[in-house]
């Protein structure tokens, strides 16, 4: 027996998923900053894969809030 999916799963569910992935990458992108920071001021090294990551997550953002701004 095949139940649908739109029966069981309503658009609180995808609200709430997308609710939920918006705030991990921010989270996620202020970590990263955040130990980024921290391994420069205090072993004074750059860590360039943080830094890559820190700027891949507000890149992004930053596309996708311009790419719905201009198609919605």
């Amino acid at each position: 027996m095949k139940i649908p999916i739109h029966k069981v799963i309503d658009e609180r569910f995808w609200k709430h998923r997308v609710r939920a992935g918006c705030i991990a990458g921010l989270v996620g992108g202020i970590e990263a900053d955040l130990l980024f920071t921290y391994r420069y001021l205090v072993n004074h090294v750059w860590s360039w894969d943080l830094l890559a990551v820190f700027f891949t997550i507000a890149g992004v953002g930053v596309v996708l809030m311009v790419w719905y701004r201009l198609t919605d």
